[in-house]
């Protein structure tokens, strides 16, 4: 549902885009208005002189000054009070206050005694005259041009920026309409499989963009690795580039004798140093809003977290080469200015902003994200805090503070309901136990009010002292044996898990109590439900969140004819032990259950189940040799230990795991057990065949998998039964 978060994020984005469009407004009238003010400002200063060169407030005090700015007004017809009015506001710059009258007090003295250059004997304009002065009418067609073409750039770069921002909003609205008619007319989008939509779906919108790899990492030069978008995704990524490259070049052409950047050329460079710096900022809000984790946008839209990380790395992309271009040009038109302007805190701290782009960029690389992600993580936010600074201190002075506001709104927001949502939860004693095949199991007593999302996740946080900062993301599904708690499981890797690891396998048990903060629930449940059947494809531990959804369907199902299945593909049978419960409460469901076991000759840790059905405790590794269990110290790794094991259980006999094997069988009558692995080429149409209707495919797991499984739905989309064919990735891609 659309809960209360989703509505106060509506509620703030709305009223900092309303403040920000009135600035926005606001700073382009005033241009357009204020520009002939302006020229007739600097042309009468670069023409004449009535004061003293050391008063440099002369023009907004003196008399003749102020009738001759009078007159070159009157000379181009901009004689009201919307375009007279800037010019007090150009004297308050030098803290001079002129009558809101000045117009028509000095435009009388300027009709009566006004003097052009040849009128004057002995002119000189270095030389202070006592009578208004006419200016050169031909300076003056220049100067109004020049100005008028300055102002209307940021006139143009505003509008045009925000026409990406109108790009993006069109994608998702597009995406929008696309993900929640499933939804709200599940019957219609049955019947939408007509040739022309079977084509877009099976070309367009759901493939990966070459051959079957989407969710695989790929690398060059070993170093360099990086993900391949789907080809909807590529797509929308490649005209987002396009419309930028458009928006940056579009009206760019100076005027000839250009009076402020002295050349045509200049005049250009600058409009484009102007150009892409707005256009930059106004597209930081996306930035921040695509990466935020309270991203309202996951229930407008319905896309995942990895979808919107993978606009998030694109649009930065983009909006930092516009960095550098802006960094570039703008060093170009100032260069004979450097030793001056290199001392303006504007242009310092654009320099900063720039170096910690250019530094996230370089640390954002896949290989660094993935091998250190904690480090990566903390490293980030930082560079990111110093960015928004920089920006802000380099727009301030220069009147365009307004376009940082939406940014550091969804920045700020974001942070403050991730704590509120820590708190709101509270910090429970979560039960945390080391299973035999180096997985975690996490059980946490959770609030009343807070309801689980099936196939969502959640953020953890160990409040322990070197990693209470870390949060990190898991799939969850509620507990079988305890409905008031939660149940993540994770994979020993590196970081905080291997942290854990250590801990835990000094514990008798190898478990204990930690106390955690939970953030979430986070995503939402796939449309899969609104098909007549659902096919749920689990890879080792990407089991919790498929089988958390297939559940919901099949116990919340209003008509019961959904038929729902569940395959899980692992590697040994030791992979059921840690849920095991959630397999036995199966029994009790519809679902129709098949497990894979790909390496099924393999018994490492298979007596865990012995000491199971027996009701004795589980094996601990933290025994002595005397015991005659197995023992190791801190310093064995994971590869030791399990090769340990191996060799332990090889010397066994063969006989008591073919008896447990026998035991799992039958304690999980109503599971389907297969040896080897699905061949999905075959799997996926003969279940197309199969199904009453419309069929649908969730897949979570090993990468290669998953691909596999979108590339074989891809092609059977164009069914000779003509039924919809939807797929539904439920990996989400952190890193």
């Amino acid at each position: 549902m659309f809960n209360s978060v989703n509505c106060i994020w509506c509620f703030v984005l709305c009223l900092v885009f309303n403040v920000v469009k009135v600035e926005a407004d606001t700073k382009y009238n005033s241009g357009l208005t204020s520009r002939f003010v302006y020229a007739c400002f600097y042309q009468m200063t670069s023409e004449v002189t009535f004061c003293p060169a050391t008063d440099i407030s002369c023009a907004c005090t003196n008399k003749n000054a102020l009738s001759t700015i009078a007159g070159c007004l009157y000379s181009i017809d901009r004689t009201e009070i919307k375009y007279t009015d800037y010019l007090i506001e150009n004297c308050g710059y030098y803290n001079v206050t002129v009558h809101e009258d000045w117009y028509k007090q000095s435009i009388g003295h300027y009709l009566s005694d006004a003097k052009s250059a040849k009128e004057i004997e002995n002119f000189n304009k270095s030389v202070p005259i006592d009578t208004p002065f006419i200016l050169n009418k031909t300076n003056t067609k220049n100067y109004q041009d020049s100005y008028t073409r300055f102002y209307e750039n940021y006139g143009n770069s505003i509008n045009y920026g925000a026409g990406i921002l109108g790009y993006w909003l069109l994608v998702l609205l597009l995406g929008a309409i696309a993900n929640w008619s499933k939804i709200l007319f599940p019957n219609l989008t049955k019947k939408m499989t007509n040739p022309v939509i079977s084509w877009w779906r099976a070309n367009i919108s759901m493939p990966a963009t070459f051959n079957n790899k989407r969710a695989q990492e790929q690398t060059f030069l070993k170093i360099f690795g990086f993900l391949i978008p789907s080809r909807f995704e590529t797509i929308v990524i490649f005209l987002s580039y396009c419309i930028t490259i458009l928006v940056c070049a579009l009206n760019i052409k100076g005027v000839e004798g250009d009076i402020i950047n002295e050349t045509k050329y200049m005049s250009e460079i600058r409009y484009v140093a102007d150009r892409t710096g707005i256009v930059a900022t106004l597209m930081m809000p996306l930035i921040f809003l695509f990466a935020g984790r309270n991203n309202f946008l996951q229930w407008v839209v319905r896309w995942n977290y990895s979808t919107f990380m993978t606009y998030h790395r694109h649009t930065a992309r983009i909006m930092f080469s516009l960095v550098v271009v802006h960094a570039v040009t703008f060093t170009i038109v100032f260069v004979p200015y450097w030793a001056e302007t290199i001392k303006e805190r504007y242009f310092y701290w654009g320099i900063i902003a720039t170096v910690c782009g250019g530094v996230i960029m370089m640390q954002g690389m896949l290989y660094l994200r993935r091998r250190w992600y904690e480090i990566f993580l903390i490293v980030h936010i930082l560079l990111a805090v110093f960015w928004v600074i920089g920006t802000w201190y380099h727009v301030v002075d220069l009147g365009f503070i307004w376009l940082v506001y939406p940014s550091i709104a969804v920045w700020c927001f974001d942070r403050v309901v991730r704590i509120g949502r820590l708190f709101a939860f509270g910090f429970p004693h979560a039960e945390v136990t080391l299973l035999s095949d180096e997985t975690l199991k996490v059980v946490v007593p959770k609030p009343s009010y807070w309801h689980s999302i099936p196939g969502g996740h959640a953020f953890i946080h160990f409040l322990k002292p070197t990693y209470f900062w870390q949060s990190h993301p898991f799939t969850f599904t509620d507990s079988v044996e305890q409905g008031s708690s939660i149940i993540l499981y994770a994979k020993v890797k590196g970081g905080i898990t291997h942290s854990l690891y250590q801990t835990l396998s000094k514990q008798p048990g190898r478990s204990c109590k930690i106390r955690v903060g939970v953030e979430g629930p986070y995503g939402e449940a796939t449309a899969a439900k609104y098909a007549d059947t659902a096919v749920f494809i689990a890879g080792g531990n990407g089991i919790p969140g498929i089988f958390s959804e297939a559940v919901d369907i099949a116990v919340n199902s209003k008509d019961g004819k959904n038929v729902v299945q569940l395959i899980w593909v692992v590697r040994e049978w030791r992979s059921l032990y840690w849920f095991y419960e959630e397999l036995l409460s199966l029994k009790h469901t519809k679902i129709e259950t098949t497990i894979y076991v790909t390496q099924p000759n393999s018994h490492i840790f298979i007596d865990e189940f012995h000491n199971r059905f027996k009701g004795l405790e589980r094996l601990s590794l933290n025994k002595s040799e005397d015991s005659d269990e197995l023992s190791f110290n801190k310093e064995e790794t994971l590869k030791d230990i399990t090769k340990i094991e191996q060799n332990s259980y090889d010397e066994k006999n063969d006989e008591n795991p073919k008896q447990i094997i026998e035991t799992i069988k039958q304690e999980l009558s109503h599971i389907t057990f297969k040896e080897g692995r699905p061949n999905l080429e075959s799997y996926i149409p003969e279940n197309i065949q199969e199904s009453n209707g419309s069929i649908a495919f969730v897949a979570c797991g090993h990468s290669v998998m998953v691909d596999q499984i979108r590339y074989h739905c891809c092609k059977n989309i164009n069914n000779k039964e003509r039924k919809r064919v939807d797929f539904y990735e439920q990996v989400q891609i952190w890193a």
